[in-house]
């Protein structure tokens, strides 16, 4: 089974939401002006439909990967050597961590106040919740989503996220990233039923370099969320067939 595979069939096994976004390449947004809050910042408030990027370096529908990504030796050490059928942490409902709760199929909903914006994943009904009032970030233990602090530029809200944990993945396929991982997502709205992203990944330990991904999400005001539970039912982790990842020391 190649990495690809491997990887998919955990997401498949582990993801049985996904279905929803299957036959909806015809679906038009709604059209009108951005929407604003009472304070007059833009208001990404509403429940997205994501382009599924199982492969940040491939392009596909509302998405720009980089096709050749810039590793360190350490860091395509680690991709060669990755083989998700001997214990990828999403098979074992682990938290997926941003970039690759970013990546899902299923939808996300954003909850807005002046000083916080709060990402509602519906992948395993997980949250994160980031200030955007310009504060710095905060020191402590890394997690998995990391920590994350927003400013304005103007009408682009810029998420800043850093002190990663290491243990996730970038993606499905399972490009890899460090605990040096820091993360600069870009957030633009540039009518009603259109969300601009660009996601910028710096890790000097995997990456020689900085890339990107940019994508467009689009406005679902006709769905509403669900809850998802990855450890209902996941017989294939119970049974043995996906295998618990084990983390170096």
């Amino acid at each position: 089974m190649n990495r690809l595979a491997a990887a998919t069939l955990v997401v498949l096994i582990a993801a049985p939401a996904a279905v929803r976004v299957l036959g909806q390449q015809d679906y038009k947004p709604p059209a009108g002006a951005t929407p604003r809050t009472a304070s007059g910042k833009v208001d990404f408030s509403g429940v997205w439909e994501k382009p599924y990027v199982p492969d940040m370096s491939k392009d596909g529908k509302g998405q720009q990967g980089f096709a050749d990504l810039p590793f360190t030796a350490w860091g395509e050490s680690e991709w060669k050597s990755y083989d998700a059928a001997k214990g990828d942490y999403t098979g074992a409902c682990l938290p997926f961590g941003m970039t690759r709760s970013m990546n899902t199929p299923e939808p996300m909903q954003f909850m807005q106040s002046d000083k916080y914006l709060g990402f509602l994943f519906e992948q395993n009904s997980w949250f994160t919740v980031v200030p955007i009032d310009g504060r710095a970030h905060r020191t402590g233990e890394a997690t998995w989503f990391g920590d994350s602090v927003g400013h304005w530029e103007g009408d682009t809200l810029v998420i800043d996220t850093v002190n990663f944990n290491g243990k996730t993945r970038l993606d499905t396929i399972g490009h890899p990233h460090s605990d040096q991982l820091h993360l600069t997502q870009r957030f633009s709205r540039p009518d009603l039923g259109h969300l601009s992203y660009e996601v910028i990944v710096d890790d000097p330990k995997t990456f020689t370099k900085p890339w990107k991904n940019v994508r467009t999400l689009w406005l679902r005001p006709d769905w509403e969320m669900m809850e998802y539970s990855c450890e209902e039912n996941n017989k294939s982790l119970w049974e043995g067939r996906i295998k618990v990842p084990t983390y170096k020391k």
